[in-house]
């Protein structure tokens, strides 16, 4: 193993119950000869997070505790296992933190994402990143050009969600796009479509705050749903035709809903969002009438490298969505922050190694 100045303990911020973490002394983890060690430079809260953190679970994943929560990281690689050739000690990286096992049916079509053996961070029992270090396996640290923050480079991982949806949905230069729902990953989708050349960007949400925020990453109309219906609003944007395609981001019932009837015939619905139940009521008529092909999105495959190159070439200024920045010490702070401000907060980060 080559390695810099590691120390032998590390801070962490582990969940001891719902609703409560606190920071722990840990050992520092130590790379396997395929892995490299990275010390973690920034981390985004999301909304699977929080969710473990309200509640300790999501369906049929359930937290065992105590676990370490945070998946959307950025760092710099501070040691390295025997094998290691893609890295070196101080290279930057984006971690894409979902080691698959790269010899099932899936892994071999490609779509490892859909891996029954996935090894993702903070997915129960899996530890995640909100530690100071943590170890990934060397193809799973892209490395980032020096002029992309960490920040941004966190963000990779809920863009990497955008960009599967557009590739699933086949998004063509100079279509039309509605994407219900703005959180963080309804953000990013708008950058995504952008990059993938949409004509037209629609958005839905419910708080102006993340409406202006699209309409800055580059969406063409807002549509703030307590006061217009989404659905007729499209219409009217589009002269009567529909969206070419839909992605639904936000998790509600309401939300796909809309998405699905906002679309023209022929369109493609993605559904991206997870609603807190299993089942909820679509137009079937609608879908048949409209021959409508419809896309489940489950994380994302082979995105890191474009999206890196994407978010690299200034295409949008995603740096701009994090809103609220705490270090390691204040990680429960953090996640009550993104699980009660809505309304203000975009993206919430925390820093495990900030002085």
């Amino acid at each position: 193993m080559s390695e810099a100045m590691v120390p032998a303990t590390m801070k962490a911020a582990v969940m001891t119950k719902p609703g409560h973490i606190v920071v722990e002394e840990l050992p520092v983890p130590q790379p396997k000869a395929d892995e490299v060690l990275v010390k973690v430079m920034a981390v985004g809260v999301c909304g699977s997070d929080v969710h473990y953190f309200e509640h300790g679970r999501i369906g049929d994943a359930v937290v065992r505790y105590p676990m370490i929560l945070g998946h959307e990281c950025a760092g710099e690689v501070a040691a390295v296992g025997s094998a290691v050739t893609r890295h070196r000690v101080g290279d930057r990286v984006a971690i894409e933190p979902g080691v698959t096992c790269g010899r099932c049916e899936a892994c071999k079509a490609g779509r490892y994402n859909l891996c029954p053996d996935v090894v993702f961070y903070a997915t129960p029992p899996v530890d995640g990143a909100f530690a100071q270090y943590v170890t990934i396996r060397e193809d799973f640290a892209f490395g980032i050009p020096d002029h992309l923050s960490y920040e941004e480079a966190a963000l990779i991982e809920p863009f990497s969600v955008g960009i599967h949806a557009a590739k699933r949905t086949r998004l063509q230069p100079g279509s039309t796009v509605a994407i219900m729902g703005m959180g963080p990953v309804g953000l990013m989708a708008v950058v995504a479509a952008k990059a993938f050349g949409a004509g037209r960007i629609i958005v839905a949400d419910l708080e102006p705050a993340r409406l202006e925020a699209a309409l800055k990453l580059g969406a063409t109309h807002a549509i703030n749903v307590r006061e217009e219906d989404a659905v007729n609003k499209v219409f009217e944007l589009t002269g009567g035709r529909g969206a070419d395609v839909a992605w639904e981001t936000a998790g509600y019932p309401r939300a796909l809903q809309s998405a699905l009837l906002s679309l023209r015939r022929g369109g493609k619905l993605a559904v991206v969002g997870l609603p807190a139940q299993a089942e909820i009521p679509l137009n079937v008529h609608a879908m048949t009438d409209r021959e409508i092909d419809i896309y489940g999105v489950f994380r994302y495959a082979n995105t890191y490298p474009s999206a890196i190159e994407m978010l690299a070439s200034g295409i949008a200024d995603a740096a701009a969505l994090v809103t609220d920045r705490y270090p390691l010490a204040q990680t429960q702070e953090a996640m009550v922050r993104a699980m009660t401000n809505k309304s203000g907060s975009l993206k919430v980060m925390v820093y495990p190694n900030a002085e």
